[in-house]
């Protein structure tokens, strides 16, 4: 009984590494060099350099069509616009990822301790994530920088 067990956890071990081995395979991989010939310079800043977009209205901010977010470097979904809503804090806010799209990362950067999100596929830098939005939802605010992210209308 006990070499069955042993074998189990043997073989889901096996399993779980093959599948972060084959997402990592997976990740884009890019030059800096690479980056800043396909990206915009503030694109450039915002993913690259994990800047971030000056606060306001324009962009992705009042942007509410049907549709899906992509990442901005490498076109990885990342928000579908079900999740969207108006945070009115001057960036794009959504409830809720794709699952699995996007990674999170403890920063402690300009003398205050966040949660930084990014892109699973790239390592681009969106933005960071709260824990004030929509209550009747997951509660979370994925505060993301317009520059991180492109917009495909749906079909619908």
């Amino acid at each position: 009984m006990k070499t069955i067990f042993i074998i189990s956890v043997l073989l889901f071990t096996a399993t779980l590494m093959a599948q972060e081995k084959s997402i990592m395979d997976k990740k884009v991989k890019k030059s800096e060099k690479e980056w800043k010939e396909i990206l915009t310079p503030q694109q450039y800043f915002v993913l690259r350099e994990k800047g971030t977009d000056a606060a306001g209205d324009y962009g992705y901010t009042k942007h509410f069509e049907k549709g899906t977010y992509f990442c901005a470097a490498c076109d990885a979904q990342l928000f579908i616009s079900g999740s969207k809503y108006e945070s009115h804090c001057g960036w794009p806010s959504f409830d809720d990822a794709i699952k699995g799209a996007v990674d999170f990362t403890v920063d402690s950067s300009h003398g205050m301790v966040r949660t930084e999100i990014t892109c699973t596929n790239c390592d681009g830098h969106l933005g960071h994530i709260f824990d004030d939005g929509p209550k009747e939802t997951t509660g979370k605010r994925y505060c993301v920088n317009t520059s991180s992210i492109s917009f495909v209308k749906s079909k619908e």
